[in-house]
């Protein structure tokens, strides 16, 4: 027997898509919150060198180094653990960058720097200039010495390659920071030192001198 009103069919294939929507961002949500803490500083101080740098550091202890905004082959390389304890414990005392960190007093410029902590829904922000916090100072001095570190592997890998008689001015520079306890992760400087080290078209002294680096870079010496 025909039916004397058609039967209308609806689709439920809206009603999956947002489904699936739903899903997707409820996994990106749990992602988010599982993956490690992460603190991003840079600083802007025209007329340095370098002008500008950024680093990214997870509670891992992975980083990333990029010394220009437009820098598209970052330096990566991995910050012992302690260290990364200390850095993570400088920022959790300073509530996560969510107070103002920038001092009251009239002082010249020393370089705008910019931190910003992400864990998931737990965000932070804040610039300051100068600032009297102490542990503000100290977690901007951290990144400092990476910074540090840094411009010696990018200046030491470009000497060895083009300069190869500025190769122990370089290390000489290198040796003057390590002394004064201003070098982060230097396990990631063996590479190019036992590179200088073993090859027979650098200087003697230049040999040398790579060679003690890196002896004492193996032993876990550090500077008194």
């Amino acid at each position: 027997m025909p039916l004397s009103h058609p039967v209308s069919f609806v689709s439920f294939a809206p009603f999956r898509s947002l489904r699936a929507i739903v899903l997707a961002l409820a996994l990106t949500a749990h992602a988010a919150a599982q993956s490690p803490a992460r603190i991003v500083f840079s600083k802007s101080f025209p007329g340095s060198a370098p002008a500008w740098f950024a680093v990214e550091l997870d509670e891992t202890g992975k980083a990333v180094y990029r010394d220009a905004p437009d820098d598209d082959n970052p330096l990566r390389f991995e910050l012992p653990a302690k260290d990364t304890r200390e850095i993570f414990a400088l920022a959790e005392k300073l509530e996560f960058f969510n107070r103002p960190l920038e001092s009251k007093l009239k002082v010249a410029n020393m370089g705008m720097k910019t931190l910003r902590y992400e864990k998931g829904d737990v965000r932070g922000g804040t610039k300051f200039n100068f600032s009297e916090d102490p542990d503000a100072r100290a977690l901007a001095d951290w990144f400092e010495k990476i910074s540090e570190t840094e411009q010696h592997r990018i200046g030491l890998e470009r000497t060895a390659r083009f300069d190869r008689l500025g190769v122990n001015k370089a290390l000489l520079q290198l040796e003057s920071s390590w002394d004064k306890n201003r070098i982060v992760a230097p396990e990631q400087l063996l590479p190019i030192l036992e590179k200088i080290a073993t090859a027979q078209n650098y200087l003697h002294i230049a040999q040398a001198r790579a060679a003690s680096l890196a002896e004492r870079i193996r032993a876990g010496k550090t500077p008194k």
